[in-house]
C-alpha cells in the first residue's frame, strides 16, 4: 500500500541534460533508460497529485532560469512532446534552477499554498554540476527554513556513471548536517536501482533518507 505521506504532496521534475553528455553512445543509452524512468515518474506522481506535475527542462536557448524551461501541470501524456521540443545545453548551472524551484516551494508555503505533505522535487542529471559549492550551500539553507524534516525532499537521480558525479551525489546525501543543515532532506539513487526499488520505494526513499 502507497504510503500516506506521498499523497496531498506536490512534485517537481528537474531534468537537467547536457549535450556534452548525451551525445556519448554509453549516456545516449543512459538517457532512454533515463527517459523511460521519468515517464514511468510522472505518471506515478499524477495518480498521486492528479493536478499534475511541475517539470523543469534544460535547454540551449536563452530562457529566464538558467537555461531551463519551465511547465506546470505536466502529465504523462504531454510529457514526451515537452522534452522532445527542448534541446539539451553543452553545460548546466544547477544552483540556479534548483534555487528557483526551492524558493517557489518556501513563497508557496509561506502563502499557505503548498500541499498538507509537502514536496518532493527530483533531480535527475548527467554529470557533475558546474556550482557543487554554491548548491550545497543552497539547500543547507533552506533546510533551516523547515518545520520538519519530511516536508521537502530532494531526489538526485544520477544518469549514467560519471565517477566525480556519485562522490559529489553521496556528499550532499550524507554529510550536508556535518556542515550546518538542519535535516537531511536529500537522497541519492541511479536510474538503473529505480527499477529494482520500484517507483514507490523510491519515492518513500527520497522522504525518509
Amino acid at each position: 500500500m502507497t504510503s500516506t505521506i506521498l499523497q496531498d504532496r506536490d512534485y517537481v521534475v528537474i531534468l537537467a541534460k547536457t549535450a556534452a553528455h548525451c551525445q556519448l553512445p554509453m549516456q545516449i543509452n543512459a538517457w532512454n533508460q533515463a527517459q523511460a524512468a521519468t515517464q514511468a515518474l510522472v505518471h506515478q506522481c499524477e495518480r498521486l497529485d492528479p493536478d499534475g506535475v511541475t517539470l523543469y527542462v534544460s535547454c540551449q536557448e536563452e530562457v529566464p532560469i538558467n537555461c531551463f524551461r519551465k511547465y506546470e501541470q505536466v502529465t504523462s501524456d504531454n510529457l514526451a512532446t515537452l522534452l522532445d521540443g527542448n534541446y539539451p545545453p553543452h553545460s548546466l548551472p544547477l544552483q540556479g534552477v534548483l534555487t528557483a524551484a526551492l524558493e517557489d516551494y518556501l513563497h508557496r508555503k509561506a502563502a499557505g499554498k503548498t500541499k498538507a505533505n509537502g514536496e518532493t522535487i527530483v533531480v535527475l542529471l548527467d554529470g557533475e554540476p558546474q556550482d557543487r559549492l554554491a548548491i550545497a550551500k543552497t539547500i543547507i539553507h533552506v533546510t533551516q527554513q523547515l518545520e520538519h524534516p519530511t516536508e521537502l525532499a530532494i531526489g538526485l537521480v544520477q544518469v549514467g556513471d560519471d565517477p566525480i558525479a556519485t562522490g559529489f551525489f553521496q556528499a550532499l546525501d550524507d554529510d550536508l548536517q556535518t556542515h550546518g543543515a538542519a535535516f537531511d532532506i536529500v537522497d541519492t539513487v541511479k536510474t538503473t536501482d529505480i527499477a529494482e526499488q520500484g517507483l514507490t520505494q523510491t519515492l518513500l526513499n527520497m522522504i525518509h533518507d
